[in-house]
C-alpha cells in the first residue's frame, strides 16, 4: 500500500500529537452513574504512545462511557463496534467501584477528547 493512502477496512492514527501540557478531560457533570450502563469487555491498553492504561471497559479520556438507557442506540452501536474487533463486550450496570465515568453525551458534547491524541 502507498504511504499516505487509506484502504477500506483499515484504520489507524493518521498523526498523533501527544499533549503533555493539557490535563485529561473530566466529566463536569459531578453526578454519580451508580445504576446506568456501561460496556465491559476484554481487557485492552490505552492508545496513546507510552501510556500504560488498560481498560476493562469502553472509555473516553481513561472514563468509563455510561449511558442511562440500557437500549440507548449509542450504547448498542459501541457494543456493536468493540464486538467486531473481538474485545467481547458485555452491557453491564455501572457501579462507582469499577472506576471514574462519564456521560457519553457529556463526552460527545466535549467534542469526544481522546487521551494524548489531539484530533486531526
Amino acid at each position: 500500500m502507498e504511504e499516505g493512502r487509506f484502504q477500506r477496512g483499515t484504520a489507524g492514527v493518521v498523526e498523533e500529537e501527544l499533549l503533555a501540557d493539557e490535563e485529561l478531560w473530566t466529566d463536569d457533570e459531578g453526578s454519580d452513574h451508580s445504576g446506568w450502563f456501561c460496556v465491559r469487555t476484554n481487557p485492552f491498553p490505552c492508545p496513546a504512545s507510552g501510556c500504560t492504561f488498560v481498560a476493562d471497559f469502553m472509555t473516553a479520556a481513561h472514563l468509563i462511557l455510561v449511558w442511562e438507557q440500557r437500549d440507548d442506540p449509542n450504547l448498542l452501536r459501541h457494543a456493536a463496534r468493540a464486538k467486531d474487533v473481538g474485545r467481547n463486550p458485555r452491557i453491564t450496570e455501572y457501579e462507582s467501584a469499577f472506576g471514574p465515568s462519564a456521560s457519553y453525551y457529556a463526552w460527545e458534547a466535549a467534542g469526544g477528547p481522546v487521551h494524548g491524541v489531539r484530533a486531526p
